[in-house]
């Protein structure tokens, strides 16, 4: 069944900017033209659009976000070899400089995002439309402004709160603002959102794949957990219960091309097959995620780069009944993928990642992958409750939330009687599993004992060089050099 996409959203950048093309690879600090804001519901609709489309970029979702999971060491860039990727290679080895290309592609992408959010929230209330489409589309808006700055405080830490579009009169080299002040911004614009966005249940086949009331309850229990506001996490994720989401039975349901946007996910970046444009443009609408991970030089997928290679030791973490590794992972054994045989050969340590590929038999060129990428699934939610409940000392409930997740991977019951940190540390363990690849990972490194967890976990893995200042990013230095007013993290 085909799913919605935001194919719109690049006429609502050309509709809205007065700067040039390359304007998308600059934080848009750039004079906008107010004669050229919306000013019919249409044209509304089509800058909330726009302001999902830097979600399906590759400075994003498309790339940069799931390629975290390497930098938090569940997989090797793998690839070509040599400096393939070296980018990538460079953060997962902690000897990132400010003038690395994939921190570049995360500091600049959200920044469009969050001018299209703050044009809709500038201009709707202003508009004489039908309610129902103002209260979403302003909705939409105060959630996606929070995701993209979610992105920005977790990676960099401090940086410029923009929360209206400027204009020539404005100052256009901003400092940054402290985290705190982030943070604030993010969970007043999801309570916000939470208050106008209706129920995913509510929506059309055609609206889907937009943010629902339950994705901002579910990203503000991640905010609240990442903060260590327990309680607020527990309240958060039970709204979120109350919506009647569910666990689909099987783990393959999550990645299934014909199953998208199932009562499991709560919000997911949506692709779609020939959407116009070469598939390495920006506005290109299908996901990389099948061609890169493919099994490079095996045709598994049509085409192959062979990035994101699960390492032994990520290997090593399944337990033997675990039905999730059937899905998440290619190895020599595996049940057949699309009538292919895999061999260890195909990849530097013996495996590749197979929960986004899909078959060429289903699509039209290797290239042309429709699949969703998942930012919110429910069984996080649940992961994230039990996480919680522990840490106020409600283990017997925790322990119910945990094994939700546990069952549906056709898992036993932990064993009870934990303590506090033993459980813990079994929820950051399902979590890795559960979540593998879909870039939750670096996050749970960095948020748990104000990052020690991460490190921790780094050393043993012999990346001895990892160090407190590596649980941020630096600031890209041609930013710095742009703009006076932004200053570098420390010991970059």
């Amino acid at each position: 069944m085909k799913k919605p996409k935001y194919y719109i959203a690049v006429i609502a950048v050309l509709f809205l900017m007065s700067c040039s093309e390359d304007f998308l690879d600059k934080q848009p600090l750039d004079t906008i033209n107010t004669e050229n804001y919306p000013k019919t519901a249409e044209e509304l609709v089509t800058v909330v659009n726009g302001a999902y489309q830097p979600l399906q970029w590759p400075k994003l979702y498309n790339l940069r976000m799931w390629t975290s999971d390497i930098m938090a060491g569940n997989s090797i860039v793998g690839a070509g070899g040599g400096t393939d990727g070296i980018e990538t290679q460079d953060m997962s080895n902690f000897i990132v400089q400010p003038d690395n290309a994939g921190v570049l592609d995360l500091w600049r992408g959200p920044w469009p995002g969050i001018l299209m959010a703050n044009i809709v929230l500038k201009t709707a209330p202003t508009l004489d439309i039908d309610d129902q489409i103002k209260n979403r589309s302003m909705g939409e808006a105060y959630f996606l402004r929070a995701h993209y700055y979610f992105i920005l405080v977790r990676y960099f830490g401090d940086v410029p709160l923009i929360t209206t579009p400027l204009s020539s009169d404005d100052d256009l080299f901003p400092s940054r603002n402290p985290k705190g002040e982030v943070y604030n911004l993010i969970i007043d614009d999801l309570t916000k959102a939470a208050q106008l966005l209706p129920a995913k249940a509510s929506y059309s086949q055609q609206d889907l794949g937009r943010a629902s009331k339950g994705a901002a309850f579910g990203m503000l229990a991640k905010v609240h957990l990442t903060l260590g506001n327990y309680q607020e996490t527990i309240n958060l994720t039970t709204q979120v219960e109350d919506l009647g989401y569910v666990l689909n039975s099987d783990y393959y349901d999550n990645f299934n091309i014909l199953n998208e946007n199932s009562p499991e996910t709560i919000f997911a970046v949506q692709y779609a097959s020939d959407g116009g444009y070469s598939f390495w443009d920006n506005e290109n609408q299908s996901s990389w995620a099948s061609p890169f991970m493919g099994p490079r030089g095996a045709n598994f997928v049509g085409g192959g780069y062979g990035w994101n290679q699960p390492t032994q030791e990520f290997i090593d973490q399944y337990e033997a009944d675990d039905e999730r590794k059937l899905v998440t992972v290619l190895y020599e054994g595996c049940p057949q993928f699309d009538g292919h045989d895999y061999k260890s050969a195909y990849s530097y340590t013996g495996y590749n990642v197979r929960k986004f590929l899909v078959p060429i038999s289903v699509i039209s060129s290797y290239d042309n992958s429709p699949m969703n990428f998942p930012v919110l699934r429910y069984s996080d939610v649940l992961l994230m409750k039990a996480e919680a409940l522990n840490e106020l000392g409600q283990l017997e409930i925790a322990e119910k939330y945990l094994n939700m997740v546990r069952g549906r991977a056709g898992l036993d019951d932990i064993q009870t009687g934990l303590s506090q940190s033993e459980f813990r540390k079994k929820v950051l363990e399902e979590r890795r599993l559960e979540l593998a690849f879909e870039g939750q990972r670096w996050f749970d490194l960095i948020r748990v004992d104000n990052g020690q967890y991460g490190l921790d976990f780094l050393h043993s893995m012999g990346k001895n060089n990892a160090t407190q200042k590596h649980l941020l990013f630096p600031v890209p230095q041609i930013e710095i050099d742009r703009n006076p007013n932004l200053s570098q993290n420390p010991g970059y």
